[in-house]
């Protein structure tokens, strides 16, 4: 039985006096390979004195490039979307005959394009301890990617960690603790480090709850390019594949170029305000209709 949710996610950032804000570039809408049903979808820019271009960045993220045009004291982006979630079966992919068992060497086509996927941080001594622990025998390639995604929601506490940026590989180690974006990082680097492309992604995390205390978040998580599969979602904060809650919103090689909201504005005091309101509709909900064309 699919559920259907209202999510409402609001971003504020209000600012001691009037500043110049540079192009804000907000990548806060599902992104083209979203398994999950996006029903309806608005994103809501204030103040309203403002240019608002929809494009795709190089990696094919959907991202609105807004310009406002005078200083403001406040900016507000504030997206609405209405998801269906049904339980859906995460090993449902196939992988190709020589794909199957690890390691493998894929086609030199697919190689070059993997190549941004495959950079690597740098290999401290707690990382190096990690990698080892992994045995190299060969096994399926869908039974490594879990045990290795269990195996880093088994080191890395799971924490809500505020302050901005992702922590590298040898600092999460070292803390043994970190957010969903520093875990999701560091299975990154281990899988590159194992031959696979990798990539990290942002988005929501929709999270129901036979009690009726649903939850909705932005998340983080990784995914892994399996020939014949594609990309597929692993998310060590849960030790789980990726499922019907995961609404990615962008991926990238590496986190900055995934953030949700980035740009430049003048120095000042800012107050920053997060709001994320998840509402459960009735079976048929009344949804607004799609604009007409023409």
């Amino acid at each position: 039985m699919a559920l259907r949710f209202s999510l409402t996610h609001r971003s504020t950032y209000r600012y001691a006096r009037a500043v110049a804000l540079g192009p804000q570039l907000i990548r806060l809408r599902p992104a083209p390979q979203c398994r999950t049903p996006i029903l309806s979808y608005a994103l809501n820019i204030e103040p309203a004195a403002h240019w608002l271009h929809w494009q795709q960045d190089p990696l094919g993220n959907f991202m609105a490039r807004v310009l406002m045009t005078e200083p403001v004291a406040r900016f507000s982006v504030t997206v609405d979307l209405t998801a269906e979630i049904a339980i859906i079966n995460p090993f449902d992919f196939f992988v190709e005959p020589e794909a199957a068992s690890w390691p493998f060497t894929p086609a030199p086509w697919l190689v070059d394009m993997l190549l941004p996927y495959q950079r690597l941080d740098h290999l401290g001594p707690r990382f190096a301890a990690l990698l080892a622990e992994i045995p190299r025998d060969p096994r399926g390639t869908v039974e490594l990617l879990t045990e290795i995604t269990a195996l880093v929601h088994q080191r890395i506490a799971y924490v809500q960690r505020p302050e901005p940026g992702v922590w590298d590989s040898e600092q999460v180690l070292a803390e043994g603790r970190g957010s969903c974006r520093d875990s999701s990082w560091l299975l990154v680097q281990v899988l590159r480090r194992l031959g696979f492309g990798a990539r990290f992604v942002s988005g929501y995390l929709i999270e129901p709850d036979m009690l009726g205390r649903d939850d909705a978040e932005l998340h983080a998580w990784a995914e892994a390019y399996l020939p014949g599969a594609g990309w597929v979602g692993l998310d060590p904060t849960s030790g789980l594949l990726a499922g019907a809650g995961h609404i990615p919103l962008a991926a990238a090689p590496d986190p900055a170029s995934a953030a949700p909201i980035s740009g430049m504005v003048e120095a000042a005091e800012t107050e920053t305000l997060f709001e994320m309101k998840l509402r459960r509709l009735p079976e048929d909900p009344e949804l607004p209709a799609p604009p007409a064309h023409g």
